[in-house]
């Protein structure tokens, strides 16, 4: 068949996809006042356009998209999303870690190293996952997710690798550098602006979420998911708190039900767990898996 022949079929497209007319603008004269001016280019490959406080919509809509199409052609089904602090060091950087930190501040490093161990249960925990290969209608289920950046982020990020498995990391730009950690899948590597939208990614394929030992970021995630599961508007899954010293110390959970602001029953929404054994059990037993 000819190409013209092919052009007269009826499935054929009758206008030119973007790329071809962005294609076409590069071929054209760009030598008047006219063709060099911003108002004569494609709204769509005009970054100063799409950067103005008018087209923040359109920004949103742009990061709700770019993930979840990038994820769909992954042929990822559902995620475990792990939460967690940045600070905590993995255990083979410990001594280097205090050997770093002055008198003053050493009080404070101790109890960090001391969460050494979050580091290697959240890696475990994301090895015994991704080992698990679980594929249902053609889609990777339990992936492993994190925000990206280090600590405990890395140490799910590298639990997957080891386990020769693609990890997901949802980044955010920040004042400060925060570049992914070297685990991360990079065609999985992802850059978000807007909090709002890098929240809706960690939670439209979480299946389980585990939420170690952390701080502002980590309150932030978990209290928020607690929130949707206590509302209704997202339906039960399993949330697994490791650390209950810690969790216990900073937050008095008994004391909201007391003080009648929640429920006693909310206190059943997340599990209480030390390993990763304990935790993939309650993810096992939620789904039943064999």
């Amino acid at each position: 068949m000819t190409e013209e022949e092919k052009e007269k079929r009826l499935h054929r497209r009758r206008f030119y996809k973007a790329e071809q007319e962005a294609g076409f603008v590069e071929s054209q004269d760009h030598s008047t006042p006219q063709t060099r001016s911003p108002a004569y280019q494609l709204a769509f490959r005009d970054t100063d356009f799409l950067l103005r406080q008018e087209l923040r919509p359109v920004r949103f809509q742009l990061e709700l998209l770019k993930c979840e199409m990038l994820l769909d052609e992954a042929n990822i089904g559902s995620t475990l999303v792990c939460y967690g602090s940045a600070r905590i060091p993995a255990p083979e950087a410990v001594d280097e870690f205090l050997a770093n930190v002055t008198e003053e501040k050493r009080a404070v490093a101790e109890r960090l190293a001391a969460k050494a161990q979050y580091y290697e249960e959240a890696r475990k925990l994301a090895q015994i996952a991704s080992s698990a290969g679980i594929v249902e209608k053609g889609m990777r289920q339990f992936v492993v997710c994190s925000g990206g950046g280090p600590s405990i982020m890395e140490a799910a990020n590298r639990g997957a690798v080891e386990a020769g498995a693609e990890t997901i990391g949802l980044n955010i730009v920040l004042p400060h550098e925060q570049a992914p950690n070297a685990y991360v899948t990079p065609r999985l590597a992802f850059q978000f602006h807007y909090f709002a939208l890098r929240k809706m990614h960690f939670l439209l394929r979480a299946r389980a979420v585990a939420v170690f030992p952390g701080g502002f970021g980590t309150f932030d995630e978990f209290f928020e998911l607690l929130t949707l599961i206590q509302t209704g508007k997202m339906k039960p899954i399993p949330i697994l708190l490791f650390g209950k010293e810690f969790w216990t110390r900073v937050v008095n959970f008994e004391a909201l039900a007391e003080e009648g602001v929640i429920s006693p029953d909310d206190l059943k929404l997340f599990h209480w767990v030390e390993t990763a054994d304990e935790a993939w059990e309650v993810i096992r037993d939620f789904y039943a898996l064999d």
